[in-house]
């Protein structure tokens, strides 16, 4: 049998999948090419020194593309972090919220719960509104920020629920966001945020690396002791150095980041994800058996989640799917049915063949 190269499988398959995710393939490409020789030097990107003037040119670049393709003002740095979003649970709290204080979150779903369990061994939480009474497929509307809250935290795009928040909420309290799932896909005032995490697996790059964006003038005001490696303070006056970095996955954000900018940046590739998002969503409306579960304003353009409740129907959709390679449609086990990714990485041409697959069984 014939050797199946990437590109051939790439070509092939229809990647859904939530997260690792799809990539382009310009940095698969790339970043094969530097595994085995980066940059002509003979040696693999995995065995450079991260202290060399190699890597510090990668991380260097990688910090100034966040910067231009998120607008960010001079108050604001950029970190490459280890321990993925899921260290930002705890490590917001720890930074940010006095025992004596109170921060203030909104549940909308798996991610804001956890955010919220982990926020309650610093300080005190107040659950401003949640969507939790109808499973999660709503926004909450009209709730109010306490003005003397610590923060406000919430997460922008729920991946498992297929819910996402496209406006920033008003408040006169430090804002903190986590974009894991919907970072750079879609135009936005970023500098708004005293802090934005993302894990890198969905738009940024390959899991292994957490992006945080803070502004600097919200740290150093509780009164614990910190250690070292979960102070921000510590990792910018490090540059993101504070230990050895991952280095392989900074180097594929950068190669990503690249990529984007390559597109016309977030504004080009916002046209691109409304596109993908209304083909499907109008696909799936207009298809009998096919049930979308979100409240239709507050709709991802991410991650769009749907039922099949005839079992028969259900299986003809699998089995199609399976057949035309397109993988990643299996629905979170929390919640079950179907969830396909639409990723800034994922092209048009493969939301039009799932479409069509959708009209057609």
């Amino acid at each position: 049998m014939r050797k199946l190269h990437l590109q051939d499988r790439k070509k092939m398959i229809h990647n859904f999948n939530a997260g690792p995710s799809i990539m382009p393939q310009e940095v698969f490409d790339k970043a094969a090419n530097a595994i085995l020789n980066f940059r002509d030097t003979g040696l693999s990107i995995l065995e450079i020194g991260h202290r060399t003037a190699l890597f510090q040119s990668v991380l260097d670049e990688a910090v100034q593309l966040v910067k231009e393709l998120m607008k960010l003002d001079a108050d604001h740095e950029v970190l490459f972090l280890h321990g993925g979003a899921t260290t930002q649970f705890f490590q917001v709290p720890m930074n940010l919220l006095n025992e004596n204080q109170s921060a203030a979150y909104l549940d909308c779903g798996t991610w804001g719960t956890k955010a919220i369990k982990e926020a309650r061994l610093f300080g005190n939480v107040d659950v401003v509104a949640s969507s939790k009474d109808k499973n999660y497929t709503y926004i909450p509307k009209g709730y109010k920020i306490p003005a003397d809250a610590a923060y406000f935290h919430y997460t922008t795009n729920n991946t498992i629920e297929g819910t996402e928040m496209f406006s920033i909420p008003d408040t006169g309290v430090p804002l903190i966001a986590d974009m894991s799932s919907d970072i750079l896909s879609y135009e936005t005032d970023f500098n708004r945020f005293a802090l934005i995490y993302a894990g890198a697996q969905k738009n940024i790059g390959a899991a292994g690396v957490n992006m945080v964006v803070v502004r600097k003038d919200i740290l150093g005001k509780v009164n614990r002791k910190l250690p070292g490696m979960m102070d921000y303070r510590k990792h910018i006056e490090a540059g993101s150095m504070l230990n050895t970095p991952p280095v392989f996955a900074i180097y594929v954000c950068l190669l990503t980041l690249r990529w984007l900018k390559n597109q016309g940046g977030v504004h080009a590739i916002e046209k691109i994800n409304k596109a993908k998002a209304a083909l499907l969503y109008e696909t799936l409306d207009a298809r009998q058996g096919f049930e979308p579960t979100v409240a239709k304003e507050d709709r991802s353009r991410m991650n769009v989640v749907f039922l099949i409740p005839d079992p028969l129907l259900e299986k003809k959709f699998i089995d199609a799917c399976k057949e035309q390679q397109m993988v990643g449609v299996k629905g979170h086990r929390s919640v079950g049915g179907f969830r396909v990714s639409l990723y800034n990485a994922l092209p048009l041409e493969s939301v039009k063949a799932l479409t069509d697959l959708i009209k057609q069984i």
